[in-house]
């Protein structure tokens, strides 16, 4: 606990330190500068067994024209009841029925949404329209307009991801007023016609140069890619691939890495720990997580997270199937400040 005041000084000098908006260094020092790296986000998951339901009671319940955004926020027990999953990251689960449209804003903190469930939803991005498919990562840049509707005939939830506990922190959160969706401008995204195949970039774009060339990425193309590494890996060899930016190799957000794990059945890989926090998905599978002296079992739908500096340790639990970990996490802020770290356990 943070303490302002020194008990050994007169009471006299205490209150003029405080009178002038002044304080004592000593007493807080180590709180300030700990000697070993803490935080109070803890490891915890969120089952969908759970959480399906209520979302589709939020649905019934809350008219999008009152919700604006319809999302369930999942809070990290650790934080106090802060809308934050990690110091610096927010989850949380939006769903969207047939025939709604969520209205258009655009905002400070850089979004992601990865689709959880459903078909028929799209999101549009600065007029570009990107489907919705179970699996696919559609990512919505700093002050980029953004909205979403639906043509199908379902529910579509997905898991967003933002920076808005780190934004909030700097003091530069911000987000326009809300307004009509508009119809989109473009059928299709790049990641159909422009960014099909890995190592090949088109001369000349047909989209507007916004400095983010892709902001889809298709689930189909991605566990294609990882299951054809996964056939020619070797066992002792992890099979993680990360989203980029096609034309910068560089994370798909300034402030937010993606990565999706294959791991093979039975597979556990040896324990890492860094400085980054990481929010995981379970798109494919069931297994069980080490997360500090956490073990947290997992199945498909559920949603954990890895505070920074505890070691996470997957684990295929399945005999014959694959499991797939979707996650995202602050490492290119961490990087950009220089406090990135890592640590591969023995």
């Amino acid at each position: 606990m943070l303490t302002t005041r020194d008990a050994s000084l007169p009471p006299a000098y205490s209150e003029t330190l405080e009178a002038l908006s002044v304080g004592p260094l000593w007493t807080a020092l180590h709180v300030l500068l700990p000697n070993e790296r803490v935080t109070s986000a803890v490891p915890h998951r969120w089952r969908w067994r759970d959480l399906g339901p209520l979302l589709l009671e939020a649905a019934r319940l809350v008219p999008i024209e009152q919700a604006e955004r319809r999302v369930l926020v999942l809070k990290n027990p650790g934080l106090g009841g802060a809308y934050a999953v990690t110091s610096t990251l927010f989850a949380g689960l939006q769903i969207i029925l047939p025939g709604e449209a969520a209205p258009s804003h655009h905002h400070t903190p850089a979004a992601l949404r990865l689709v959880v469930q459903g078909r028929g939803a799209f999101t549009t991005v600065d007029g570009v329209k990107c489907a919705m498919e179970p699996g696919d990562l559609i990512i919505t840049p700093p002050m980029r307009w953004h909205d979403h509707g639906h043509e199908g005939s379902e529910p579509v939830v997905w898991l967003d991801g933002l920076d808005i506990p780190l934004v909030r922190s700097v003091d530069a959160s911000w987000a326009s007023k809300m307004r009509p969706a508009r119809p989109p401008s473009t059928s299709i995204d790049s990641s159909q016609d422009e960014f099909t195949a890995a190592g090949l970039v088109p001369r000349r774009s047909r989209y507007a140069d916004t400095g983010y060339p892709q902001v889809r990425w298709p689930w189909a193309t991605v566990r294609r890619a990882l299951a054809s590494m996964a056939a020619a890996a070797p066992a002792d060899q992890p099979v993680a691939l990360s989203y980029v930016n096609p034309k910068t190799g560089a994370p798909p957000l300034p402030t937010m890495g993606c990565e999706c794990q294959w791991l093979r059945p039975g597979e556990a890989p040896r324990a890492a720990r860094s400085t980054a926090s990481a929010v995981y998905y379970v798109l494919e599978g069931r297994g069980e997580s080490r997360i500090g002296d956490a073990l947290l079992a997992w199945e498909e739908g559920d949603t954990f997270v890895a505070p920074p500096w505890h070691f996470v340790e997957h684990r295929n639990a399945a005999p014959s199937a694959p499991a797939c970990l979707f996650q995202f996490n602050d490492e290119p802020a961490l990087r950009a400040l220089g406090l990135w770290g890592e640590e591969t356990r023995a």
